[in-house]
C-alpha cells in the first residue's frame, strides 16, 4: 500500500488501459514488495467442480511464474484432504507461500450450535500447520464472526499453533470492523481491507477508517492516508460506472446471522432472481437459502457449496416449494444440475455428511465416497494441447488452454463472442454498458498508438423484428450497421403450458440447453428428458413415469418461461 501511495493516476490509468495477462508483470514491476494472493478451491481449482491432480498442479506452477506469491487455500465443505495436493505443490514446486484457510461459519459463542465449535476449528487449524501451511487463513465469507467470538478464536488459536493467522471477513452486517479491532487486540497478524470507496456492506470493511482507527497504537501499520483517500476518491467515480451490478443492499443488515449468504455470493444472488423473474420474491430467495442449509444438515457455505444452497433457494422459490415439499415430494421433481452434483460428491466429500435430504435427490443413486480427484484421469497436456489448438487457432497459447480446461464452456462462449466482435474490452465503459447518447464521440484505443474516432449520429425506429439501423461516423466516414434493440419488445411465440400429468414443462424460466429424447422413446421414470439452463444454473428434467415420448414440442436454444410445454408423453 505504501507503493500505492507514491504512484500517479497516469500510472494507475495505465494499469487498467493494459490486457488483462500483462497487468500482473506492471504491477510487479511497480510494486517489487508487495504480495500477490489468489484464492484457489484445493480440489475445485477455480471452478465448480473437481479437477484432475495434475491439471490443478499445472495450474499453480504457471500462477507463480506469472507473479502470484500467495496461495490462500480453502476446501468448500473445509475437507482438509482436499487441499493437500495444492498446498504440496505449492510448497514443493514453487516459491510461493501456502495460506491454507479453515472457512468459518456458525457462532462459536452459541452453545447450541455444536457442530461447529471452537475446538472445531482448533483442530483443524493444527492439522493444517501439521500438514505444511505457511500462514492459516480465516475466511468468513458470510462475515459471520462476531468481535468477542474474534477475540476467543484468535486467542484460542495461537495457544496451539505458530503460524501467522490472517483473518479475511466480509461487513455485511456493517460491525466487521470492531471484528478486526478485537483480533488485532487478540494477535491475529493479518486482516482483509478495502479502499474506503469499494468497502463495506457485501465487501471488507474499510481501509481507510482503520487506518485511521490504528494510528498512534502499538500495532499501527503507518500508511498514507492523504493518498489513500484520493484513490478512494478516484475508485468512488469508478464505481459509480457499475452501479447495475451492485449488490442493492443499502445497509448493513443482522439478517446475515439467519440467511448466513456469503457477501460475494449476495451481490450475485439478486440479478440472478431477477434473471428468473423473482425479483419480487426476493425476501423468499432468503429465507429459502436459510432452509435449504437446514435440509443439507448445516454445511460450510463457501464456493461453491455455497453456489449449490443458492441454485437449490432459487429452484423452491421458483416452485413455490417448501421444506415439507422437499421431504415429501422429492422423488417427483427435478432438482437443479449442481444440487445433484454436490450430493453425489463431485464437488467435493463433505466430512459432516448431509442429511436424509441427500438420498431424496440422488434418487436411488450412489454417492461416492472419496474424493472425486481419486477418480478422475490425469490430464495429457501434449495431446490435449494439440487438440485445443486444432479446435481454436494457431494464435492461441498454453494459458487459454489452461483456462479452456477449467471453464470449457465459459472459454468457448469468450472465444466465439472474441470471434465475432474483437477486443471490446478496448470500448470505455460508460460506452459499453449505456451506449453513445446523440452526437457525442468517443476515441478507442484498438492497438498501441492506433486509435479509432466514433461519433453516433442517428437510429431508425425499430422494425418489427426489434432492429434499428445506427448510423454513425468513423474517422469522419459515415457507416451504419443493424443491430437488435433488446429493450423493445416484440411478438414473440406463445408456447403451450402443460395441462396433464403427461405433460413435461419447464420448471422455471430459462433456455432449453440439450433435448435428450425425440418421438417414440421409450423412456423409464427419472429418464433425463432435456436440460434447462439460466443464470449459471443447469437442471435436468426427468420423467416422472414411464412411458413413450408422444412428441417434443419445442427446440434447443428456445426461451421458455416456467411452465412451457417442451416434452409429451403417453401412457
Amino acid at each position: 500500500m505504501e507503493m500505492w501511495g507514491g504512484a500517479t493516476f497516469d500510472v494507475a490509468l495505465r494499469f487498467l488501459k493494459e490486457c488483462p495477462w500483462k497487468r500482473l508483470e506492471i504491477l510487479r514491476g511497480l510494486m517489487p514488495n508487495v504480495l500477490f494472493q489468489m484464492l484457489l478451491r484445493g480440489s475445485n481449482g477455480v471452478g465448480y467442480k473437481a479437477y484432475p491432480d495434475n491439471l490443478i498442479e499445472r495450474f499453480i506452477e504457471e500462477s507463480s511464474a506469472k507473479g502470484i506469491d500467495v496461495f490462500r487455500i480453502f476446501d468448500s465443505f473445509n475437507n482438509v484432504e482436499s487441499m493437500l495436493t495444492s498446498m504440496r505443490t505449492v510448497r514443493n514446486r514453487t516459491e510461493g507461500i501456502a495460506e491454507a484457510c479453515v472457512c468459518y461459519t456458525g457462532d462459536i459463542l452459541n452453545p447450541e450450535r455444536t457442530k461447529f465449535n471452537l475446538a472445531y476449528f482448533v483442530e483443524m487449524a493444527k492439522r493444517l500447520e501439521g500438514e505444511g501451511a505457511h500462514i492459516l487463513g480465516i475466511k468468513d465469507m458470510a462475515g459471520l464472526l462476531k468481535p468477542y467470538a474474534a477475540e476467543v478464536l484468535i486467542n484460542e488459536l495461537k495457544q496451539h499453533i505458530s503460524i501467522p493467522i490472517h483473518l479475511h471477513t466480509h461487513d455485511t452486517s456493517s460491525i466487521q470492523a470492531a471484528t478486526y479491532l478485537k483480533a488485532i487486540e487478540a494477535g491475529v497478524d493479518v486482516v482483509d481491507v478495502s479502499l474506503a470507496s469499494m468497502s463495506g456492506l457485501t465487501s471488507q470493511p474499510n481501509l481507510n477508517s482503520i487506518v485511521a482507527m490504528m494510528q498512534g497504537n502499538e500495532r499501527e501499520n503507518a500508511m498514507d492516508l492523504h493518498s489513500l483517500n484520493r484513490f478512494s476518491n478516484y475508485w468512488e467515480d469508478v464505481r459509480e460506472v457499475y452501479y447495475p451490478f451492485e449488490s442493492e443492499l443499502k445497509a448493513g443488515t443482522a439478517e446475515v446471522y439467519d440467511h448466513e449468504i456469503p457477501g460475494g455470493q449476495y451481490s450475485n444472488l439478486r440479478p440472478q432472481a431477477r434473471g428468473l423473474g423473482l425479483e419480487s420474491k426476493f425476501e423468499t430467495v432468503k429465507q429459502n437459502y436459510k432452509i435449504v442449509n437446514e435440509l443439507f444438515g448445516d454445511i460450510v457455505k463457501v464456493t461453491p457449496s455455497s453456489k449449490v444452497v443458492g441454485d437449490m433457494a432459487l429452484f423452491m422459490t421458483s416452485n413455490n416449494l417448501t421444506k415439507e415439499d422437499i421431504l415429501l415430494r422429492g422423488s417427483t421433481l427435478s432438482f437443479p444440475e449442481s444440487v445433484k452434483e454436490m450430493m453425489r460428491g463431485d464437488l467435493g466429500l463433505n466430512p459432516g455428511g448431509f442429511s436424509a435430504v441427500q438420498n431424496i435427490i440422488l434418487k436411488g443413486e450412489k454417492p461416492n465416497n472419496q474424493n472425486p480427484n481419486a477418480y478422475l484421469s490425469p490430464i495429457d497436456f501434449e495431446k490435449e494441447y494439440d487438440f485445443f489448438k486444432n479446435k481454436f487457432g494457431e494464435y492461441v497459447h498454453f494459458l487459454d488452454f489452461l483456462s479452456w480446461q477449467l471453464y470449457p464452456k465459459v472459454y468457448e462462449d469468450y472465444f466465439n463472442h472474441f470471434e465475432e466482435f474483437g477486443a471490446v474490452r478496448n470500448i470505455p465503459s460508460p460506452a459499453f454498458f449505456y451506449g453513445l447518447a446523440h452526437n457525442e464521440e468517443i476515441l478507442i484505443e484498438i492497438d498501441k498508438g492506433k486509435s479509432i474516432l466514433i461519433k453516433f449520429m442517428n437510429a431508425t425506429e425499430p422494425s418489427i423484428t426489434g432492429e434499428r439501423t445506427v448510423f454513425f461516423l468513423l474517422n469522419g466516414q459515415t457507416r451504419s450497421i443493424v443491430v437488435k434493440d433488446k429493450k423493445v419488445e416484440t411478438k414473440v411465440a406463445i408456447h403451450k403450458k402443460i395441462s396433464t400429468k403427461f405433460d413435461i414443462g419447464a420448471p422455471l424460466q430459462g433456455s432449453i440447453s440439450r433435448i435428450l429424447v425425440k418421438a417414440g422413446d421409450l423412456v423409464d421414470k427419472n429418464t433425463p428428458l432435456f436440460i434447462i439452463e439460466a443464470m449459471k444454473m443447469e437442471s435436468t428434467i426427468s420423467a416422472p413415469m414411464s412411458g413413450k415420448v408422444k412428441q417434443v414440442h419445442l427446440t434447443e436454444k428456445t426461451l421458455v418461461a416456467q411452465d412451457d410445454l417442451i416434452v409429451e408423453l403417453e401412457g
